[in-house]
């Protein structure tokens, strides 16, 4: 059985949908990033999810219970990180951490959380003092007391800094390890591309596609590469046989998928003019351009389809 599962979903607020269809499941031991623009019902979902939202219609469990009907025996089971932090903010990690843990019958550590999180430098440090980045550790140290067998990770890397990405990485990670089902949403696709096993994109209010980072990212339709601002892009597509658009000062793209003939022409076609080539992207996008990509299709047929 999923540990998650979301079927048909549709959540609406009076005339407002949120969430139009959104259907997918997750497993324990599994890392699954939820991505999509703002407006396109990731909140909305995580929230129904969590019991706090009753669906319009469809179907959502979570380890088999109805996050609603089943609130009270879930909620011990499930560990919730908000973006806000969620600490008082004259309390310091360490007494937060351990105040939270009073709440359980059989939490982690508070202590080896501490370490966990790396917040031992600034323990007794109120809240409303440590950077955004400790605050951010703090709150998932926080979803993580309880031992939950499913955790929801709300925008765990926003703000923060570099090091701290890494101990977040490597915590998600052991959650993994410790087959800990691990729903997160981020605007921040590079990340998500780092630490998730699957991606759900979502917009507007359903799913426009789901799949291994991988698997989502290697369907390139079009080579990008980047040279000197105001090259002759006709007489290149001429070359190539296919169109070129400067997509941004410098920025160019070719409608056509990255063969081994069209980028031996692009790039002799520049050497013949001297001209520099840099961040050529041929045969691989980043989850950013697949991300950009189906996004602008959902709508295109969200469009056709009124």
């Amino acid at each position: 059985m999923p540990a998650i599962e979301v079927e048909a979903l549709r959540v609406s607020f009076g005339s407002v949908v949120a969430v139009a269809d959104v259907s997918f499941e997750a497993d324990a031991g599994e890392v699954v990033a939820l991505i999509g623009p703002n407006g396109a019902g990731k909140t909305t979902t995580v929230e129904t999810l969590e019991g706090y939202r009753r669906p319009t219609s469809g179907t959502v469990r979570v380890l088999g219970l109805d996050p609603v009907a089943d609130h009270r025996a879930l909620v011990g089971r499930i560990g919730v990180m908000l973006q806000g932090g969620g600490a008082y903010p004259v309390m310091g990690p360490e007494r937060a951490i351990r105040l939270f843990a009073s709440y359980y019958e059989d939490p982690r550590d508070p202590a080896d959380l501490i370490e966990l999180a790396g917040l031992g430098a600034v323990a007794s440090t109120p809240a409303k003092r440590l950077s955004g980045g400790e605050r951010q550790r703090l709150a998932l140290a926080l979803a993580l007391v309880g031992r939950p067998r499913v955790a929801f990770l709300d925008e765990p890397t926003a703000g923060v800094d570099p090091a701290g990405r890494v101990v977040v990485r490597e915590i998600v990670a052991s959650l993994r390890d410790e087959g800990v089902c691990v729903l997160l949403t981020t605007h921040e696709l590079a990340e998500a591309e780092r630490v998730a096993d699957r991606v759900v994109i979502v917009d507007p209010g359903r799913v426009v596609a789901s799949g291994r980072p991988a698997e989502l990212v290697t369907a390139a339709r079009d080579v990008r590469f980047a040279a000197p601002a105001g090259i002759e892009v006709d007489a290149l597509g001429t070359r190539l046989g296919a169109p070129v658009a400067e997509i941004a000062p410098g920025e160019y793209r070719v409608d056509t998928p990255a063969t081994p003939a069209v980028v031996a022409a692009l790039t002799a076609w520049l050497a013949e003019r001297d001209l520099p080539l840099a961040d050529l992207r041929a045969g691989r996008q980043s989850l950013e351009d697949a991300f950009l990509r189906l996004t602008a299709e959902g709508h295109a047929e969200g469009a056709g389809g009124r």
